[in-house]
């Protein structure tokens, strides 16, 4: 039997797999294999050429007519090819497949999983680039802002289409991004806070199936009664009405099945496209859209575990205390499994359907949202757990006249100091004071090194002569310019404190829905004048200054005995200062790239010139008869050059914002 045809397929196949793999690693590329098959085609292609002009004038063996005619030409081709596929590429290859070496048992599992995501991230670029999301971020590359008032509008429509369109996490993506003023223009927000889940019931003999494997036993045998319609349905979950044996009311939240899947499924798209957004756009580094994005994704997997909604009432019971007008429902644990929550059942209607109960009750509306105002800005300010959707149809207005808050899936948790800083940014608002209020907002948010502090000090006092002026009423339009403002000078937030912010604007519309004629502003002055009244009572600043003072006993106690040392070694003549120079990691980062880079393009350039040196040199060995041993590394040596300059070339190239 014949071999060789054979043999030479293997040969080839293997060539173009090491002939892209070995262009990529001397570029100091990492290339998606795909890329590396082009490169490696297209540059074979151009040897053979080469190889073809000239092996009928200069015939060689075989060794060397690969080695110098088709294998040198062919490298620097590929090299080319793949250091211009990486600049049209920029910010980076939409599709990489990261292989999970870590758990290999299922092979024909994984390659499905695969061809899901794959499927999925096609049809997701194919809606972005249908709707022309693909051409207004190509226009944006070099902004600082996502901002651009000529084409806003139509941007923000088309990325509504796009987002309702993709559907499940994407719809859930632009509810968020619907609040966050700080970031989006006005016209994006308000285009996207028009998205609304549509999403059909599942069907009842999978969530009867899913109940039994949660609970380990059919519903009928657990519930004395179980309705089979559910009273609410949505994208991870659906809530069911049902009575214990005991005779307590209960709500049954079961999530979906197979839900959690898919939702992993879009988060990995979603994280993949932020990446490419932080590394290929300056206000994607601007915004640090990874932290955002992981933060979405991070409080979306919470919502997938119920057990941590069940802690989360626990803790926002625990803060909001005795109250007589806000409720938190009461979980039953010992029913609760990751994907079954079951809690009391609230007998009422939500706020955005409350109308008539709130008139047959004769409830009063200013003081329901008087309370509810304060039950979430104490959540916020003093606990630091608070509900991060109090959206009208997680509140609802019960029959006994009180308020309940539901759907604790999704909360917000800030740590003591930027609640402090939140506290310190109300106080400053209140006393219109500039100076603490740039201090407040810089505890917040990470400044930029060419900010200046004295210009936003002016323009945050133009803000707060605007809206802050004696008599002048409170307008809720003031938190949005503020936003806004503090964008134009690089300021962006955690999402910590984005959630905080969503969940104000969240609040301020079911207030609204509440009692049209609440003043929010003005309510919120007072509580945070309370605030300020309550922290300079004698019994909070003794126990302010308390505080302090302990934290500065340390420092005293060792305080002498520094001093002591500081005046001995003055007084022998031995006081010295200790300065390090690029002490700082991202200077000595920037220094030692650019020596790098300095380096490898001389050893590229001396290199060429000895390489055209060595190609002028008579004598030496000669192999075939007609290439002398000069002439071999006069050709190897500026296959090197060429390779070491593009190397420095492609880096350059990389750190610019294109």
């Amino acid at each position: 039997m014949d071999f060789d045809p054979l043999v030479r397929v293997l040969v080839s196949v293997v060539i173009i797999t090491l002939l892209g793999w070995f262009a990529g690693r001397l570029l100091g590329i990492r290339q998606s294999w795909l890329r590396a098959l082009v490169a490696s085609v297209i540059g074979l292609s151009a040897g053979a050429v080469l190889a073809f002009a000239i092996a009928p004038q200069n015939p060689l063996p075989y060794p060397v007519f690969f080695l110098l005619i088709i294998l040198l030409p062919s490298l620097l081709t590929a090299m080319g090819v793949s250091a211009l596929l990486e600049l049209l590429a920029r910010p980076g290859p939409l599709v990489r497949v990261e292989s999970q070496f870590a758990q290999p048992p299922h092979p024909i599992r994984a390659i499905r999983n695969w061809a899901g995501r794959e499927r999925r991230y096609s049809q997701i670029t194919w809606i972005a680039a249908r709707h022309g999301l693909a051409a207004a971020l190509e226009r944006g590359r070099n902004t600082q802002t996502i901002e651009q008032p000529a084409t806003t509008s139509a941007l923000a429509h088309s990325l509504r289409d796009a987002l309702a369109e993709a559907g499940g996490v994407f719809v859930k993506l632009g509810q968020v991004l619907s609040t966050r003023t700080d970031l989006l223009p006005k016209d994006v927000t308000s285009e996207l806070a028009t998205l609304q889940e549509d999403v059909p019931p599942a069907p009842q003999k999978e969530i009867e199936s899913l109940l039994t494997t949660e609970l380990d036993a059919p519903p009928a045998t657990v519930f004395a009664r179980f309705e089979t319609e559910p009273v609410a349905a949505a994208s991870i979950a659906q809530v069911y009405r049902a009575q214990l044996p005991s005779g307590e009311q209960v709500a049954v939240k079961v999530q979906r099945p197979n839900i959690a899947k898919l939702i992993e499924r879009d988060l990995d798209i979603l994280l993949k496209l932020a990446r490419m957004l932080e590394s290929g756009t300056s206000w994607g580094r601007t915004y640090h859209i990874m932290d955002l994005a992981n933060g979405f994704a991070a409080a979306l997997r919470e919502e997938l575990d119920f057990r941590v909604e069940a802690r989360n009432l626990h803790t926002a019971a625990i803060a909001l205390g005795v109250s007589d007008t806000v409720r938190i429902p009461v979980v039953y644990p010992e029913l609760s499994t990751s994907r079954v929550l079951v809690t009391e059942w609230f007998d009422g209607q939500s706020i955005r359907k409350a109308g008539p109960l709130l008139e047959e009750i004769g409830a009063q509306r200013i003081a329901l949202a008087r309370e509810l105002l304060d039950a979430l800005a104490r959540q916020i300010m003093l606990s630091g757990t608070f509900h991060a959707d109090p959206h009208p149809g997680n509140v609802f207005v019960l029959r006994s006249g009180q308020l309940g808050l539901l759907d604790f899936g999704s909360v917000g948790r800030i740590d003591p100091l930027e609640q402090a800083a939140l506290r310190d940014i109300l106080f400053a608002m209140q006393r219109r004071d500039v100076v603490e209020m740039r201090i407040a907002l810089l505890a917040l948010a990470e400044p930029t090194d060419e900010m200046n502090n004295e210009q936003l000090e002016r323009a945050l006092g133009r803000i707060l002569a605007q809206y802050l002026a004696p008599g002048a009423p409170l307008q809720m339009e003031m938190f949005p310019n503020l936003l806004r403002l503090l964008q134009t000078f690089g300021l962006a937030f955690p999402p910590e404190i984005g959630a905080v912010f969503r969940a104000a604007v969240t609040l301020e519309g079911t207030l609204r829905v509440l009692a049209p004629n609440f003043a929010i502003m003005d309510e919120a002055r007072t509580l945070a004048t309370r605030w300020v009244r309550e922290s300079l009572v004698p019994s909070s600043l003794a126990k302010s200054v308390g505080d302090e003072i302990q934290a500065l006993l340390p420092i005293l106690r060792r305080l002498p005995r520094r001093l002591d040392r500081i005046t001995e070694i003055a007084e022998r003549g031995s006081l010295t200062v200790k300065v390090r120079l690029f002490a700082d990691t991202h200077d000595e980062a920037v220094i030692t790239s650019l020596s790098s880079r300095a380096i490898l393009a001389f050893l590229g350039a001396a290199v060429g010139v000895i390489s055209v040196l060595l190609l002028g040199t008579s004598g030496g060995p000669v192999f075939a008869g007609v290439i002398t041993l000069f002439q071999i590394m006069g050709y190897l040596g500026l296959c090197a050059s060429v390779a070491l300059i593009m190397r420095v070339v492609i880096a350059v190239l990389r750190d610019r914002q294109i």
